[in-house]
């Protein structure tokens, strides 16, 4: 990722808003037309308080929803725990991205990846949760797979 660390805070804020936004709203061709802006001069604690609203608005959002709620989404129309699943992915991902950006060595928990792989990248490959789900989201090659410069994950309900 080319982002800043601010601006990759300011993205897992705006992504957990607008799938609790999703989840509520429930519509079926788009986006809603609002997102959550960070203010540029918010200091990192300020960040990171965001970030916390937001996942707790998606949090609240999937718990009051009904679980046969559908919602749009560019990469497949889903249900509630899709869209939670897909908060999991911003959440991991980005903050590995932060902190390589901030020089530390951080790996998402892999008890955490494991669900989210098989809800949202079911052809996704065998090995380390945090690892797979790394490679999957284009961060980092796996074993002898090089990293992928284009990837996307399959948000639509399976049954």
């Amino acid at each position: 990722v080319d982002w800043s660390c601010h601006h990759t805070a300011g993205h897992i804020a705006d992504d957990l808003f607008s799938y609790a936004s999703q989840v509520i709203a429930q519509p079926k061709d788009d986006y809603l037309p609002i997102e959550a802006v960070l203010d540029a001069a918010a200091p990192n604690e300020r960040a990171v308080e965001a970030i916390m609203m937001c996942g707790r608005l998606l949090i609240y959002a999937v718990d009051a929803a009904a679980p046969t709620g559908r919602s749009w989404h560019p990469y497949g129309t889903s249900n509630p725990a899709g869209f939670a699943a897909m908060g999991v992915v911003e959440i991991l991902v980005h903050t590995y991205d932060i902190a390589r950006g901030l020089k530390r060595d951080w790996m998402p928990p892999a008890d955490l990846c494991k669900p989210v792989l098989h809800r949202l990248f079911p052809g996704a490959p065998a090995g380390n949760a945090d690892e797979v789900l790394l490679y999957c989201c284009g961060r980092r090659p796996l074993e002898d797979m090089p990293r992928l410069t284009h990837w996307s994950w399959d948000s639509a309900v399976r049954s």
